[in-house]
Protein backbone atom coordinates (compact mmCIF):
# COMPACT_ATOMS: atom_id res chain seq x y z
CA UNK A 1 0.00 0.00 0.00
CA UNK A 2 3.20 1.97 0.23
CA UNK A 3 2.44 3.07 -3.63
CA UNK A 4 -0.80 4.69 -2.40
CA UNK A 5 -2.91 1.85 -3.88
CA UNK A 6 -4.25 -2.20 -3.87
CA UNK A 7 -5.25 -4.09 -6.44
CA UNK A 8 -8.33 -5.65 -7.02
CA UNK A 9 -9.41 -8.56 -9.35
CA UNK A 10 -12.58 -9.79 -9.83
CA UNK A 11 -14.68 -11.88 -12.51
CA UNK A 12 -16.72 -10.37 -15.50
CA UNK A 13 -20.07 -11.89 -16.02
CA UNK A 14 -18.96 -13.90 -18.85
CA UNK A 15 -15.90 -15.45 -16.57
CA UNK A 16 -13.12 -13.29 -17.32
CA UNK A 17 -10.56 -11.56 -14.55
CA UNK A 18 -10.76 -8.13 -14.46
CA UNK A 19 -8.73 -5.54 -12.70
CA UNK A 20 -8.66 -2.57 -10.80
CA UNK A 21 -6.95 -0.32 -8.59
CA UNK A 22 -8.68 1.23 -5.21
CA UNK A 23 -7.37 4.16 -3.39
CA UNK A 24 -8.09 5.27 -0.22
CA UNK A 25 -9.79 2.18 0.33
CA UNK A 26 -10.73 3.53 4.63
CA UNK A 27 -12.08 6.70 3.43
CA UNK A 28 -15.66 5.82 4.36
CA UNK A 29 -17.21 9.21 5.25
CA UNK A 30 -17.79 10.39 1.76
CA UNK A 31 -18.95 9.14 -1.42
CA UNK A 32 -16.67 7.15 -3.69
CA UNK A 33 -15.10 7.88 -6.94
CA UNK A 34 -15.21 5.38 -9.89
CA UNK A 35 -12.39 6.53 -12.68
CA UNK A 36 -13.62 4.96 -15.87
CA UNK A 37 -10.13 5.43 -18.59
CA UNK A 38 -10.19 5.97 -22.47
CA UNK A 39 -10.37 3.33 -25.23
CA UNK A 40 -7.06 2.01 -25.37
CA UNK A 41 -5.62 3.41 -22.07
CA UNK A 42 -6.21 1.97 -18.73
CA UNK A 43 -6.61 3.08 -14.22
CA UNK A 44 -2.46 3.93 -13.99
CA UNK A 45 -3.83 7.19 -15.83
CA UNK A 46 -6.13 8.14 -12.92
CA UNK A 47 -3.12 7.42 -10.37
CA UNK A 48 -2.02 11.49 -9.67
CA UNK A 49 -5.78 12.61 -9.16
CA UNK A 50 -6.70 9.52 -7.33
CA UNK A 51 -3.47 10.33 -4.51
CA UNK A 52 -5.14 13.62 -4.75
CA UNK A 53 -8.27 12.72 -4.18
CA UNK A 54 -8.09 9.85 -1.55
CA UNK A 55 -5.25 11.43 0.12
CA UNK A 56 -4.44 15.08 -0.02
CA UNK A 57 -7.92 16.80 -0.58
CA UNK A 58 -9.49 18.35 2.10
CA UNK A 59 -12.41 15.59 1.72
CA UNK A 60 -10.35 12.31 1.21
CA UNK A 61 -12.87 9.77 -0.51
CA UNK A 62 -12.51 6.19 -1.32
CA UNK A 63 -11.50 5.63 -5.22
CA UNK A 64 -11.61 3.12 -7.33
CA UNK A 65 -10.05 3.18 -10.96
CA UNK A 66 -11.05 0.33 -13.50
CA UNK A 67 -9.06 -1.62 -16.18
CA UNK A 68 -11.25 -2.52 -19.11
CA UNK A 69 -11.15 -6.04 -20.33
CA UNK A 70 -8.36 -6.32 -22.61
CA UNK A 71 -6.39 -3.21 -20.77
CA UNK A 72 -3.74 -2.98 -18.24
CA UNK A 73 -3.73 -6.31 -15.74
CA UNK A 74 -7.31 -7.16 -17.01
CA UNK A 75 -7.29 -10.11 -19.44
CA UNK A 76 -7.42 -10.17 -22.81
CA UNK A 77 -10.48 -11.43 -24.61
CA UNK A 78 -10.72 -14.07 -27.56
CA UNK A 79 -13.71 -12.06 -28.88
CA UNK A 80 -13.19 -8.71 -30.08
CA UNK A 81 -17.01 -8.42 -30.32
CA UNK A 82 -16.93 -7.68 -26.81
CA UNK A 83 -14.82 -4.87 -26.90
CA UNK A 84 -18.04 -2.45 -26.71
CA UNK A 85 -19.07 0.60 -24.32
CA UNK A 86 -21.89 -2.13 -23.46
CA UNK A 87 -19.94 -5.22 -21.85
CA UNK A 88 -17.69 -2.67 -20.54
CA UNK A 89 -20.69 -0.84 -18.62
CA UNK A 90 -21.39 -4.64 -17.06
CA UNK A 91 -17.82 -5.36 -16.36
CA UNK A 92 -17.92 -1.67 -14.37
CA UNK A 93 -21.62 -2.97 -12.73
CA UNK A 94 -20.18 -6.60 -11.86
CA UNK A 95 -16.60 -5.02 -9.80
CA UNK A 96 -18.81 -2.36 -8.23
CA UNK A 97 -21.17 -5.05 -6.41
CA UNK A 98 -18.33 -7.17 -5.58
CA UNK A 99 -17.13 -3.83 -3.51
CA UNK A 100 -20.41 -3.31 -2.23
CA UNK A 101 -20.29 0.35 -4.27
CA UNK A 102 -24.40 0.90 -4.83
CA UNK A 103 -23.83 4.97 -5.63
CA UNK A 104 -20.82 6.92 -6.36
CA UNK A 105 -19.35 9.66 -8.41
CA UNK A 106 -17.65 9.14 -11.68
CA UNK A 107 -14.75 10.40 -13.77
CA UNK A 108 -15.05 9.03 -17.17
CA UNK A 109 -11.73 10.00 -19.73
CA UNK A 110 -13.21 9.51 -23.59
CA UNK A 111 -14.01 6.28 -23.96
CA UNK A 112 -14.97 5.99 -20.06
CA UNK A 113 -17.71 9.10 -20.28
CA UNK A 114 -18.99 7.11 -22.96
CA UNK A 115 -19.80 4.44 -20.80
CA UNK A 116 -21.18 6.57 -18.36
CA UNK A 117 -24.24 7.54 -20.55
CA UNK A 118 -24.79 3.52 -21.00
CA UNK A 119 -24.58 2.78 -17.40
CA UNK A 120 -27.20 5.91 -16.82
CA UNK A 121 -29.56 3.57 -19.11
CA UNK A 122 -28.69 0.45 -17.28
CA UNK A 123 -28.27 1.60 -13.66
CA UNK A 124 -29.01 5.24 -13.37
CA UNK A 125 -29.41 5.50 -9.32
CA UNK A 126 -25.63 4.58 -9.63
CA UNK A 127 -24.78 7.90 -10.84
CA UNK A 128 -24.43 10.51 -7.82
CA UNK A 129 -22.25 12.92 -9.84
CA UNK A 130 -20.21 13.05 -13.19
CA UNK A 131 -17.17 14.33 -14.78
CA UNK A 132 -16.90 13.74 -18.45
CA UNK A 133 -13.29 14.28 -19.39
CA UNK A 134 -13.43 15.25 -23.45
CA UNK A 135 -16.03 14.02 -24.00
CA UNK A 136 -19.73 14.58 -24.51
CA UNK A 137 -23.41 13.40 -26.45
CA UNK A 138 -21.88 13.76 -29.73
CA UNK A 139 -18.20 12.53 -31.32
CA UNK A 140 -16.71 14.37 -34.33
CA UNK A 141 -15.80 11.46 -36.36
CA UNK A 142 -12.41 13.55 -37.56
CA UNK A 143 -11.34 13.44 -34.28
CA UNK A 144 -12.23 9.74 -34.29
CA UNK A 145 -10.80 9.07 -37.40
CA UNK A 146 -7.66 10.69 -36.35
CA UNK A 147 -7.39 7.76 -33.26
CA UNK A 148 -8.06 5.21 -35.55
CA UNK A 149 -4.88 6.22 -37.66
CA UNK A 150 -2.83 7.10 -35.00
CA UNK A 151 -3.36 3.80 -33.60
CA UNK A 152 -3.32 1.43 -36.90
CA UNK A 153 0.01 3.48 -37.53
CA UNK A 154 1.41 3.70 -34.04
CA UNK A 155 5.17 3.49 -34.16
CA UNK A 156 6.60 0.71 -31.98
CA UNK A 157 9.45 2.11 -29.23
CA UNK A 158 11.59 -0.70 -27.59
CA UNK A 159 12.95 1.89 -25.11
CA UNK A 160 11.51 4.24 -22.74
CA UNK A 161 13.37 7.80 -24.60
CA UNK A 162 12.08 6.29 -28.03
CA UNK A 163 8.29 6.17 -26.36
CA UNK A 164 9.00 9.64 -25.18
CA UNK A 165 9.93 10.97 -28.57
CA UNK A 166 7.11 9.30 -30.34
CA UNK A 167 4.75 10.78 -27.87
CA UNK A 168 5.75 13.95 -28.39
CA UNK A 169 5.61 13.68 -32.14
CA UNK A 170 2.06 12.58 -32.54
CA UNK A 171 0.28 14.92 -29.93
CA UNK A 172 3.20 17.38 -29.16
CA UNK A 173 1.28 20.18 -31.70
CA UNK A 174 -2.51 19.27 -29.50
CA UNK A 175 -0.79 19.64 -25.95
CA UNK A 176 1.80 22.59 -25.96
CA UNK A 177 1.17 22.72 -22.34
CA UNK A 178 2.58 19.75 -20.82
CA UNK A 179 5.74 20.19 -19.44
CA UNK A 180 8.60 16.86 -19.20
CA UNK A 181 6.97 15.48 -16.32
CA UNK A 182 3.50 15.42 -17.87
CA UNK A 183 4.95 13.58 -20.93
CA UNK A 184 7.34 11.15 -18.25
CA UNK A 185 3.62 10.18 -16.69
CA UNK A 186 1.88 9.21 -20.27
CA UNK A 187 4.26 6.73 -21.41
CA UNK A 188 4.30 4.95 -17.91
CA UNK A 189 0.85 4.58 -18.30
CA UNK A 190 0.76 3.65 -21.87
CA UNK A 191 3.51 0.90 -22.09
CA UNK A 192 4.23 -2.01 -19.70
CA UNK A 193 7.97 -3.37 -19.99
CA UNK A 194 8.41 -6.73 -21.23
CA UNK A 195 11.68 -9.31 -21.64
CA UNK A 196 11.63 -7.45 -25.39
CA UNK A 197 11.32 -4.14 -24.42
CA UNK A 198 8.07 -1.83 -24.03
CA UNK A 199 4.43 -2.84 -25.33
CA UNK A 200 1.84 -0.67 -25.46
CA UNK A 201 -0.56 -1.76 -22.48
CA UNK A 202 -3.69 -3.27 -24.11
CA UNK A 203 -4.84 -5.76 -26.92
CA UNK A 204 -3.58 -5.23 -29.89
CA UNK A 205 -7.37 -6.29 -31.10
CA UNK A 206 -8.48 -3.80 -30.11
CA UNK A 207 -8.16 -1.51 -33.34
CA UNK A 208 -9.76 -3.82 -35.17
CA UNK A 209 -13.03 -2.89 -33.07
CA UNK A 210 -12.56 0.90 -35.46
CA UNK A 211 -11.46 -1.16 -38.58
CA UNK A 212 -15.34 -1.03 -40.42
CA UNK A 213 -16.72 2.63 -38.60
CA UNK A 214 -17.49 4.69 -42.19
CA UNK A 215 -16.24 8.20 -40.93
CA UNK A 216 -17.24 10.20 -43.47
CA UNK A 217 -20.94 9.40 -42.17
CA UNK A 218 -21.94 11.57 -39.34
CA UNK A 219 -21.51 9.23 -35.65
CA UNK A 220 -24.74 8.21 -34.04
CA UNK A 221 -25.81 10.67 -31.18
CA UNK A 222 -26.29 10.37 -27.60
CA UNK A 223 -28.20 13.52 -26.82
CA UNK A 224 -31.47 11.17 -25.41
CA UNK A 225 -28.76 9.04 -23.22
CA UNK A 226 -27.31 12.43 -21.86
CA UNK A 227 -30.43 14.56 -21.28
CA UNK A 228 -31.69 11.56 -18.96
CA UNK A 229 -28.92 12.73 -16.50
CA UNK A 230 -30.39 16.00 -16.59
CA UNK A 231 -30.44 15.20 -12.22
CA UNK A 232 -27.11 14.80 -12.04
CA UNK A 233 -24.99 17.36 -11.77
CA UNK A 234 -22.47 16.92 -13.86
CA UNK A 235 -18.48 18.68 -14.57
CA UNK A 236 -17.39 18.59 -18.35
CA UNK A 237 -13.90 19.12 -19.33
CA UNK A 238 -12.52 20.35 -22.67
CA UNK A 239 -9.23 20.56 -24.12
CA UNK A 240 -9.19 23.46 -25.88
CA UNK A 241 -7.60 21.91 -29.33
CA UNK A 242 -9.44 18.71 -28.82
CA UNK A 243 -10.76 17.12 -32.25
CA UNK A 244 -13.20 15.20 -30.65
CA UNK A 245 -15.47 17.25 -28.75
CA UNK A 246 -16.44 20.17 -30.53
CA UNK A 247 -16.89 23.71 -28.82
CA UNK A 248 -20.36 23.49 -30.09
CA UNK A 249 -21.27 20.13 -28.25
CA UNK A 250 -20.02 21.46 -25.39
CA UNK A 251 -22.27 25.14 -25.59
CA UNK A 252 -25.22 22.76 -26.27
CA UNK A 253 -24.55 20.42 -23.57
CA UNK A 254 -24.46 23.80 -21.16
CA UNK A 255 -27.86 24.60 -22.48
CA UNK A 256 -29.62 21.31 -22.26
CA UNK A 257 -28.38 20.19 -18.40
CA UNK A 258 -29.67 22.06 -15.42
CA UNK A 259 -26.67 21.43 -13.56
CA UNK A 260 -23.56 21.32 -15.65
CA UNK A 261 -20.49 23.09 -15.18
CA UNK A 262 -17.72 23.18 -17.55
CA UNK A 263 -13.99 23.94 -17.88
CA UNK A 264 -11.70 24.49 -20.60
CA UNK A 265 -8.28 23.51 -20.36
CA UNK A 266 -6.24 25.74 -22.67
CA UNK A 267 -3.04 24.10 -24.27
CA UNK A 268 -4.14 20.85 -24.09
CA UNK A 269 -6.16 18.21 -26.65
CA UNK A 270 -7.72 15.07 -26.37
CA UNK A 271 -7.76 14.45 -23.55
CA UNK A 272 -6.65 16.72 -20.54
CA UNK A 273 -4.17 15.22 -17.98
CA UNK A 274 -6.98 15.35 -15.15
CA UNK A 275 -3.63 15.62 -13.09
CA UNK A 276 -2.31 18.86 -14.72
CA UNK A 277 -2.55 22.53 -13.89
CA UNK A 278 -5.84 23.28 -11.23
CA UNK A 279 -7.92 20.27 -12.37
CA UNK A 280 -7.66 18.09 -8.85
CA UNK A 281 -8.78 20.81 -7.13
CA UNK A 282 -11.48 22.02 -9.38
CA UNK A 283 -12.63 17.81 -9.40
CA UNK A 284 -12.25 17.93 -5.59
CA UNK A 285 -14.40 21.06 -4.88
CA UNK A 286 -17.05 19.83 -7.84
CA UNK A 287 -17.36 16.48 -6.15
CA UNK A 288 -17.64 18.47 -2.37
CA UNK A 289 -20.13 20.96 -3.72
CA UNK A 290 -21.87 17.88 -5.59
CA UNK A 291 -22.43 15.93 -2.43
CA UNK A 292 -23.90 18.43 -0.57
CA UNK A 293 -26.17 19.62 -2.85
CA UNK A 294 -27.44 16.07 -4.36
CA UNK A 295 -27.66 13.87 -1.50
Amino acid sequence: MSSGFSDFFYASPDGLQLHARIYGEANTGRRPVVCLPGLTRNCRDFHELALHLSRRAESPRKIVAFDYRGRGQSAYDPDIGHYNVGVEASDILAGLAVLGIEGASFIGTSRGGLIIHVLGAMRPAILRAIVLNDIGPVVEAGGLAHIRSYLERAPKPKTHAEALGAQRGVHGSDFPALAEADWERMVAALYRETDEGLVSDFDPKLVDTLTGLDFTQKLPDLWPQFDALAAIPVLAIRGANSKLLSVETLEQMRKRHPHIETITVEGQGHAPFLETGGLPGAIAAFLNQAELKFK
